[in-house]
């Protein structure tokens, strides 16, 4: 990538950067909320729009000068609605959260209650956690998974939402492998007479695809990230009801935010084009199929993958009957040239900071054009290093066997 005249005016930062491309070039990456944007998306997302300031939305703008701004954002509005057939969308917020943000503070008041996945068995932080906003501002309800299965007990959720009487319900997750069912988590919402929000920051792109059912009509609002699946920049949007738009749009702006970032805004647009291609549709059915294969050759070699297996792009690993923690192997793979991250698992016993899990997943290296013989591959070597964790040797022997796997699949 060519960042010559930086080199220049900053050599520092040329440098930082340069060994950032290095680490992703080199290693292999398997942290399930990251991905590698396209050449055009970074083009975009670089370009001199980032000098516009255009607070307001198309055709209101507190700026003059904004026609190209505006052309901007009504095609990511329009690639958008097309892309997820939502009846309004915002493409706006800066990030997964913010959008969240201005849900909630749309249509909540402080304490009101909501109901989310705890984040203890795979939700998010913006879901109700007492140390987010949403905890300190909402009263929380939790719902999990079942302990012997792994998968979301419906019947749980059921008996909260009556009981609690929430609402909002959010459905999502940061570290959930199977399925969510918008339409049953619709008819409680309904029964109680909840909001109900999907949060579909990591499987945007499956959605996308057909590759995971679509939350709408069985929501009242969705929110997203456009990185992670969908593979644009990092950033946030939201899609509702029409009859929501207007006290969305005003929380957004001016309620939590000032101006855009047009800029990202044209790599959103970029991103949401690039995905309406049919080859898009089969590089989400190769992230499923990745995934899996790479579920199923840790399977192989001992490992427990929480719920058994994964419907989507990630999967959650319990290092427990490995004697390692999730940070040790976090630390160790790092060494040896695989990158994931220290994950709780649901009923963990460690701190956050330690974990006994894992997590795992394959956007990063099927947007790099592996398949399912490196999936086993990639599965062998996550074994070896687990496995002998304390021997350098072993480690410095995997680390030269994933940077010659990254050799072959060259990001740009």
């Amino acid at each position: 990538m060519n960042i010559e005249y930086l080199k220049e005016t900053d050599p520092e930062i040329y440098e930082v950067i340069c060994r950032e491309i290095a680490r992703e070039q080199n290693k292999i990456l398997l942290i399930a909320s990251e991905n590698y944007a396209s050449r055009a998306v970074i083009e975009a997302q670089g370009s001199v729009l980032t000098n516009k300031y255009a607070e307001g939305y198309p055709g209101r703008r507190y700026y003059g000068g904004c026609e190209y701004a505006d052309i901007v954002e009504r095609l990511a509005i329009e690639r958008a609605k097309e892309l997820f057939k939502a009846e309004h969308v915002n493409v706006q917020p800066h990030s997964g959260s913010q959008a969240n943000m201005a849900v909630y503070f749309s249509f909540l008041k402080p304490e009101d209650t909501i109901m989310g996945m705890s984040l203890a068995h795979g939700g998010h932080l913006s879901h109700g956690a007492s140390v987010n906003f949403t905890g300190k501002l909402y009263k929380t309800v939790f719902y999990g998974v079942n302990k012997e299965t792994g998968y979301i007990d419906m019947g749980e959720v059921k008996d909260l939402a009556e009981q609690y009487k929430p609402k909002m319900i959010i459905v999502g997750a940061s570290a959930y492998s199977r399925v969510l069912d918008f339409e049953a988590f619709s008819e409680i919402a309904k029964e109680v007479g909840a909001y109900i929000l999907a949060d579909i920051a990591h499987i945007a792109g499956l959605i996308i695809a057909g590759e995971h059912p679509t939350p709408f009509p069985h929501v009242d609002f969705a929110t997203a990230t456009t990185h992670k699946t969908l593979r644009g920049p990092r950033g946030g949007i939201i899609m509702c009801k029409a009859e929501y738009a207007k006290a969305i749009d005003r929380m957004i702006f001016p309620g939590i935010q000032g101006g855009p970032l047009v800029h990202v805004i044209a790599a959103k647009a970029v991103a949401f084009k690039e995905a309406s291609t049919q080859g898009f549709k089969e590089y989400q059915k190769g992230i499923i199929s990745n995934a899996k294969r790479l579920a199923s050759g840790l399977t192989k070699h001992g490992f427990k993958i929480i719920s058994g297996g994964t419907d989507n792009h990630l999967m959650l690993v319990d290092l427990s009957n490995m004697n390692v923690t999730g940070r040790e192997a976090e630390e160790s793979l790092d060494n040896a040239g695989i990158t994931v991250n220290k994950n709780a698992i649901p009923y963990d016993d460690k701190p956050p900071s330690i974990t006994s899990g894992i997590r795992i997943g394959a956007p990063s290296v099927t947007t790099r054009g592996m398949g399912i013989a490196e999936m086993d591959e990639i599965a062998n070597m996550i074994s070896e290093v687990i496995k002998d964790i304390n021997n350098p040797s072993t480690i410095a022997n995997v680390s030269v066997m994933a940077r010659a796997l990254c050799s072959k699949y060259p990001i740009y």
